[in-house]
């Protein structure tokens, strides 16, 4: 049974992103001109870590553009994984910028430098406003898209670094207390460590191709076994192509007097309509077939 090309999650969602995309590169921009103007460490720290995040948007947009390339002889499902292993390069450049403002909070913690706050606040200020309209953007996507949720997690952060910069700046501009720097980085970098951990596993559990969160494979089970004509199912299999694309296999053991066509549309039928899956393989057989399998 032939399938067309099905439409990622995150593809739906590309004109979200490519706006994103946009506001996060005028801000990175910003924030460049505003450190070197300022002379803030903490403005400049933060635009390599805007950098990153712009880096990564831009790669779920490139992995969607992937994405919806048609299959082809050599790749039959086409380029989806492209969007998950945007995801996951996303996930594992958040972690590591998480752990580099641990790193760079320890550092200041010895020798917090002095920053010029009033300037400083203005910018945050400004990327603070633009990160909030950036997740109002992305947040319905982010919740159906791995790649999209690693974008959305991007510009959390920033918003994150926003909220913490401005703290800072107005505890050190009416203070003078220069250690609220980095404990307040040191607080952003483990407020994003579990959020993107839960992310890389999302994406791991893809590319090792284990049963999708969305598809109860027990109920599945059950419910396929009581289609008409159905005496049995066996090799079920079910898996995500990518996030909002799931596919499935399983061999289906005919009633005796069952015919294979009308078993065969059943089946399609409750897969598509009953659960999250765009790609269904059946394999019908009859009498005892299934000891020749090796997934029973």
């Amino acid at each position: 049974m032939g399938h067309g090309h099905v439409q990622s999650a995150s593809a739906r969602n590309k004109r979200s992103l490519a706006i994103v995309f946009g506001l996060t590169s005028f801000y990175l921009i910003v924030e460049v001109v505003g450190g070197l103007w300022t002379g803030s460490l903490a403005l400049l720290a933060d635009a390599g870590h805007m950098l990153t995040d712009v880096a990564g948007v831009g790669l779920a947009l490139l992995a969607i553009w992937f994405a919806e390339k048609p299959a082809s002889p050599e790749r039959t499902y086409g380029y989806y994984r492209v969007e998950i292993l945007a995801a996951l390069t996303n996930a594992v450049v958040l972690i590591l910028i998480s752990l580099y403002i641990l790193y760079e909070a320890y550092q200041r913690f010895k020798n917090p430098p002095e920053v010029e706050s009033a300037a400083m606040l203005g910018v945050a200020s400004v990327g603070l406003i633009i990160n909030i309209i950036g997740m109002c953007i992305l947040r319905a996507g982010s919740k159906e898209s791995l790649n999209m949720k690693g974008a959305y997690f991007e510009v959390l952060s920033d918003m994150l670094t926003s909220i913490g910069v401005i703290v800072a700046g107005v505890i050190m501009l009416t203070t003078g207390w220069y250690y609220a720097d980095p404990i307040i980085s040191a607080g952003i970098g483990l407020f994003i460590l579990p959020r993107t951990w839960a992310l890389l596993k999302d994406a791991v559990g893809v590319l090792i191709e284990g049963t999708p969160a969305d598809v109860n494979i027990a109920a599945l089970r059950e419910s396929l076994s009581q289609i008409e004509g159905v005496a049995g199912v066996h090799d079920l299999h079910v898996w995500s192509l990518t996030s909002g694309v799931n596919a499935m296999s399983v061999h289906a053991v005919l009633a005796d007097e069952a015919e294979h066509d009308e078993v065969l549309a059943r089946v399609h039928e409750r897969c598509t309509k009953n659960f999250k899956i765009s790609h269904v393989t059946v394999q019908t057989e009859r009498g005892d077939f299934a000891t020749h399998e090796t997934h029973l």
